[in-house]
């Protein structure tokens, strides 16, 4: 057996986010790099399903680019996003991983746009976020969806394998 199809674990709410504004949070929040080695910040932003909106539980992927030139971060697209997700005015960070590792369970609100860009001759759709404020919904009860019993969010955990020495072959 290669693999078996399992619906339970396929992901929520796979169609099209619409235009509009959506309480959210940022699950996941990391630095990235194109192939062709552009850097950005990467925020993985989760309609929150503890309040009645549409689209809940799905992904906004929303990337704040270093510079061409400059090769550094827009500060002012960072301060904003900060703002927006209630992070301490005045706060201080000694890496980029502690400073996105702030964002990261942070709710906030957020206009999205489906636009149209062109690149190599192809068009592409792209879900754009043009607007991030503060939310009056601050206390976070999104519910992840659980994939198995354990009460772990992992949906792997209850495959776990234990290796002894005696099974590997060096």
């Amino acid at each position: 057996m290669v693999f078996t199809l399992n619906h339970e674990e396929a992901f929520e709410g796979s169609s099209k986010i619409e235009d509009g504004t959506y309480e959210v949070f940022i699950e996941k929040a990391y630095e990235d790099a194109t192939p062709n080695g552009a850097e950005f910040m990467n925020f993985w932003m989760r309609i929150r399903n503890d309040i009645k909106q549409p689209s809940q539980n799905q992904v906004i992927f929303h990337r704040v680019w270093k510079g061409k030139e400059t090769k550094k971060y827009h500060t002012g697209m960072i301060n904003t996003l900060a703002k927006a997700a209630q992070l301490p005015n005045g706060k201080s960070y000694n890496s980029m991983e502690d400073l996105l590792g702030d964002f990261v369970n942070k709710p906030l609100k957020v206009t999205v746009k489906n636009e149209k860009s062109e690149y190599n001759g192809n068009v592409y759709e792209n879900l754009n976020v043009k607007f991030q404020e503060q939310t009056q919904f601050t206390d976070l009860q999104h519910r992840r969806k659980e994939s198995n019993g354990s009460g772990n969010n992992d949906p792997y955990a209850d495959r776990a394998v234990t290796v002894e020495d005696t099974n590997l072959p060096f």
